[in-house]
């Protein structure tokens, strides 16, 4: 089975990993949101991009006020410092070989040559990543390829909102930073092989994608986003895409469906690629019969 593109995946929201992408767009941000409404429960749906250059512009009044108005705020992982502390130490842990093995036994020779080429381009060696299992290495590179193009700690919107948020509002998760570490560590070593080959693919001949994806995030193209970012994964790697996208997004519906069983203000942010496409979350509750008014 194929694997998700490397900067789609990204894309598509995976909180805990060690990178997403970035951009330097600067024109006014307009970014897609979307309103759910039941009785007196009003919840908003944000799409985000997890790291971002800090030039990016994509802030509105009106999603300010939204967030202002917060009871609860959601996210896919805990953002606050103990949890993120607790989730770094972890993935340290998980992304590690066994003792005795390298990356470099378990890479074919033209992943190893082209690991080689990425690596040097980004002006580090590749026996830096020797210790680390197939994914993490291929988080690492995507790490400082991002890094590369202007992205900053502090810059991604979930950490935005979570110090924007009002102190007032309680603080939620969809899920652990474990889980999402296991969404990776819990891949077969060929399989993360094969993705990690991939990604350094894509880094040579699609530099540009996910630039195209922020620059459609911007815009509030969410059909855009859909066709860049989701429907490649529904299309290449099915078994995939619906572990990572489609599982994940019902489990969250199921969750956002309680937060509507009384009156309450939530603002809700998770990877723009979990709110686009036809197994969307607002697509989704759409299915079950609930108002939501957005793209």
């Amino acid at each position: 089975m194929k694997r998700i593109r490397p900067l789609t995946r990204l894309a598509a929201g995976l909180a805990a990993a060690l990178a997403l992408a970035a951009s330097g767009f600067s024109a006014l941000a307009a970014p897609p949101v979307w309103h759910v409404k039941k009785g007196g429960a009003e919840i908003t749906l944000f799409g985000s991009v997890h790291l971002l250059s800090p030039t990016t512009d994509w802030k509105t009044p009106e999603l300010a006020a939204d967030l202002a108005r917060a009871d609860e705020v959601w996210f896919e992982i805990p953002f606050d410092a103990a949890a993120q502390a607790e989730g770094q130490a972890m993935a340290a842990r998980r992304m590690a070989l066994p003792k005795g093995q390298v990356l470099s036994t378990l890479l074919p020779k033209a992943t190893k040559a082209r690991l080689a080429r990425v690596t040097g381009g980004l002006g580090f060696s590749p026996a830096q990543l020797e210790p680390l299992k197939p994914w993490a290495a291929e988080v690492t590179v995507g790490a400082v390829y991002v890094q590369a193009k202007g992205a900053r700690s502090g810059a991604g919107v979930e950490q935005q909102i979570a110090n924007a948020a009002p102190p007032s509002a309680t603080l939620r998760a969809f899920e652990t930073a474990e889980q999402q570490i296991g969404f990776f560590d819990d891949v077969p070593i060929k399989e993360q092989v094969a993705s990690l080959g991939q990604s350094l693919k894509e880094i040579e001949t699609e530099p540009d994608l996910f630039d195209r994806i922020v620059a459609a995030w911007v815009a509030g193209d969410a059909r855009a986003v859909s066709r860049l970012a989701v429907l490649p994964i529904r299309k290449d790697a099915p078994g995939t895409y619906n572990r990572l996208v489609v599982d994940r997004n019902r489990r969250w519906v199921g969750t956002i469906e309680g937060l509507l069983d009384r009156p309450r203000r939530v603002f809700i942010v998770v990877g723009v690629g979990h709110l686009v496409g036809p197994d969307s979350v607002p697509a989704l509750l759409r299915r079950k019969g609930v108002q939501v008014e957005g793209p």
